[in-house]
């Protein structure tokens, strides 16, 4: 039998490791996002630096941004990074978010095939969903709430509202969206981040670029803790709070692929 001494200091030991066990798995937080952010990369970039910074772990369930609001509403995030204004504002004023504040942003562009067959390349999106509905062209909308999806059919109705036989909906992210028009020869509203991040591009090539309407801004929130009293607040704010500082607006703007930027930076404007 070990001496009494020696089985007291391993139990303390063992009780000491446990504690720390429990700290670590207390610095960790839960955010809601979307496919765009996950599915570009750019979290491999931004979450070991705030790692290094806080010690704080992110586990990103990456959703559309509807269902992402979703999870936050039913308090099963700490903190949400999507893209659609509108309903982040109305996250908020229904009192489920804290403070809404804009982190970044990039552009949407529709993508199709290189020999473009309806005539949609330009400048104008609008113009070229009127293309798209006139002649059923094929079409593969996301159709899930998400912020591309919910710009998408911004698009569709001011273009009239008629989408076409063509148009159908897969239901999914960004990624398996591209990969289904890139195998079908489809038409897509992509957020160019994912755009410039993905490999099976087929004979797909973007076809319009630079309408003012395809901005696309990405806003941060911390899910209110008034409302889910498990919410880590004081983690969740640490993110918010470094993703807007210098150092977190500094690591997305270097964050590049083949020497193009993916997003760009815009806290506090």
């Amino acid at each position: 039998m070990k001496p009494f001494h020696t089985r007291i200091v391993r139990a303390a030991v063992g009780v000491a490791l446990a504690a720390a066990s429990l700290a670590a798995s207390a610095q960790s937080i839960v955010m809601a996002s979307t496919t765009s952010t996950e599915q570009s990369g750019l979290f491999s970039q931004l979450l070991p630096a705030f790692k290094q910074a806080s010690g704080i772990d992110i586990k990103v369930v990456a959703l559309g941004t509807g269902q992402a609001l979703d999870m936050a509403r039913r308090g099963d995030a700490d903190v949400v990074f999507v893209h659609d204004q509108a309903a982040e504002e109305k996250f908020v004023a229904d009192g489920f978010g804290l403070k809404r504040q804009a982190v970044m942003y990039n552009d949407f562009v529709l993508i199709g095939p290189k020999a473009d067959p309806l005539g949609t390349k330009g400048k104008d999106i609008v113009e070229a969903m009127k293309k798209l509905a006139a002649a059923n062209g094929a079409f593969i909308s996301r159709g899930d709430k998400s912020g591309t999806h919910a710009a998408e059919l911004r698009f569709w109705k001011l273009a009239g509202d008629t989408k076409g036989s063509g148009y159908k909906e897969c239901g999914c992210g960004m990624g398996p969206a591209l990969n289904i028009a890139a195998s079908s020869g489809a038409y897509v509203l992509a957020d160019r981040g994912t755009w410039l991040n993905f490999k099976n591009r087929a004979d797909l090539a973007i076809l319009v670029e630079g309408d003012k309407r395809l901005f696309n801004q990405y806003g941060v929130m911390v899910v209110n803790p008034a409302k889910h009293p498990q919410v880590k607040l004081a983690e969740a704010q640490k993110f918010v709070d470094w993703i807007v500082s210098p150092a977190g607006q500094n690591a997305i703007a270097a964050y590049k692929i083949g020497g193009e930027q993916l997003f760009f930076p815009n806290a506090g404007q």
